[in-house]
């Protein structure tokens, strides 16, 4: 649904030897994450190599609500990426990708627009645009709906007290639940 400008970036490691992972399908794979099916149908193993999607989904403090994956097990340090970084595993609620003409991604397409302009308008900070743009989008824009906005402040304090960037641009970043609730996937990254 939201197209990104850059080729599309896999991270090219393979699965490593688990228990819980032995006989799984790859249902799914990103820049720095792995998803395989679980048994059950709602729910995914997800392999995360990203410093900061592990602080998303570990800190004591990280983003909750409905707009944000709910994490049911966080199974540790399974492994190393080519990169270097930890290979760690969860089990979280399966998402799905935005469906076109339906509510999630119309929110989601004025979200990005919203959040590309507010972009756009900061371009002269640099690295700062698009945390200043996500701060500012969180307290000035009421056209999202109370619950979005609600996620976009939270986000927004979670991207300070942590240090990473929003990402709300890249392809996958935003999905949605079986139900039609838009959800930030992977909203972060690491500069």
């Amino acid at each position: 649904m939201i197209s990104s400008a850059r080729q599309r970036i896999m991270l090219p490691d393979p699965v490593p030897p688990h228990p819980l992972l032995a006989g799984r399908a790859e249902i799914g794979r990103g820049e720095y994450s792995i998803v395989l099916d679980h048994e059950d149908g709602e729910r995914v193993y997800k392999i995360v190599s990203s410093p900061a999607d592990v602080f998303l989904l570990t800190a004591v403090d990280r983003p909750r609500g409905i707009h944000f994956p709910i994490v049911f097990a966080d199974h540790g340090v399974i492994g190393r990426a080519g990169s270097g970084f930890p290979l760690h595993l969860f089990e979280m609620e399966r998402l799905y990708p935005l469906c076109v003409d339906t509510p999630a991604a119309s929110l989601a397409g004025r979200l990005t627009g919203l959040y590309r302009a507010a972009c756009v308008q900061r371009s002269e900070l640099g690295v700062d645009m698009g945390r200043l743009a996500l701060y500012h989008l969180a307290i000035e824009e009421s056209a999202l709906g109370a619950s979005l906005t609600e996620a976009l402040k939270t986000l927004s304090d979670f991207v300070e007290a942590y240090g990473v960037l929003p990402d709300l641009l890249s392809d996958d970043n935003l999905m949605m639940r079986k139900d039609g609730t838009l959800v930030f996937a992977d909203p972060v990254f690491i500069a």
